[in-house]
């Protein structure tokens, strides 16, 4: 028996490649026609497509060999350019408040800086980014700031990491504040006494809007937009734009925001005041036009009064 079964064994062997040869046209079809109805193909159709198959396959492994080349070019680069980011920075320091200026310049980095934040945010000296060796998986930025009455830190980093899986995380310097100088707690608290005071007009008989302004303010109190709350925020780095702004924008060239004033954001400023203007002179003239339709309605009636008056003694008169 166990030779039979052997010599059945032996003798099945050489047409064990026949299916597999068969199946092969089938797993091309099917990752032709993945998501399409099934159908056969004649020869010279089947032909055809497994030619592109095979050409998209060379394409593909191109791609990825430019993709290798490119990095290492990338990387080649960045340390020729090291020395010269040094130097900047060096020179740099000599001005006062470059970064500061540059930062409120800027419209999108602007927009996250407080007025308390202003101050603080002159005495930072230094501002590097600086990607990891493979580019891919991340980068860091560092802050570099001279001794200043807000806190103990004299680097503050936040740094990226991009992992295999295409995963975000992000971490970040927990900053030592001094007493009474902790900036973001005080935004916290701002954002959180706006979204009480926006809740609490919106439940004592506030307008649709009222009442969709309180529950946007209301999410957004727990992250309240601010240079060092977007710092201390690691909830979502894959969203972090302003993060993606300073590496991408100010890091390159910040040198042009620090000497372009930021015209843009001040008139955006002054058209929001004027719509602002617009629409309480628009509430003011409605209460207006209300308080003068009033008036002309007791004007009204204290005539017709009168003439009522007028009347009766007019009536009156010959009965004496």
């Amino acid at each position: 028996m166990a030779d039979q079964n052997g010599g059945t064994a032996a003798t099945e062997t050489p047409s064990a490649p026949a299916p597999a040869d068969a199946a092969a046209p089938v797993a091309k079809k099917m990752r032709l026609e993945d998501g399409v109805e099934e159908k056969d193909f004649d020869k010279e159709t089947q032909k055809a497509l497994e030619e592109i198959d095979a050409s998209q396959n060379e394409i593909d492994s191109l791609n990825e060999q430019a993709s290798e080349e490119i990095l290492k070019v990338e990387q080649k680069y960045n340390k020729l350019r090291k020395p010269f980011y040094e130097k900047r920075n060096e020179t740099i320091k000599k001005v006062p408040k470059f970064w500061l200026t540059a930062f409120i310049n800027h419209p999108q980095v602007a927009a996250f800086i407080e007025e308390d934040e202003e101050d603080c945010l002159q005495y930072l000296s230094t501002l590097e980014v600086e990607e990891f060796d493979d580019i891919k998986s991340g980068y860091k930025i560092n802050l570099h700031f001279d001794t200043n009455p807000y806190f103990e830190d004299k680097l503050l980093t936040k740094e990226f990491h991009v992992a295999s899986t295409g995963e975000h995380e992000s971490q970040s310097t927990k900053i030592r504040w001094k007493e009474g100088y902790d900036l973001h707690a005080k935004a916290q608290q701002k954002a959180s006494a706006t979204a009480a005071a926006a809740a609490a007009k919106a439940a004592n008989g506030g307008s649709s809007l009222d009442k969709r302004k309180a529950k946007i303010l209301a999410e957004a109190a727990s992250t309240p937009r601010s240079f060092f709350a977007w710092f201390c925020d690691n909830s979502d780095p894959s969203a972090d734009d302003l993060a993606e702004v300073i590496k991408d924008d100010m890091w390159p060239n910040p040198l042009q925001y620090f000497l372009v004033p930021d015209i843009e954001v001040e008139e955006n400023g002054d058209d929001d005041d004027e719509d602002d203007l617009e629409e309480e002179e628009d509430v003011d003239e409605n209460v207006v036009v209300l308080e003068e339709e009033e008036e002309e309605a007791l004007a009204e009636g204290e005539e017709e009064g009168e003439e009522e008056e007028t009347e009766e003694s007019s009536a009156a008169a010959p009965a004496e």
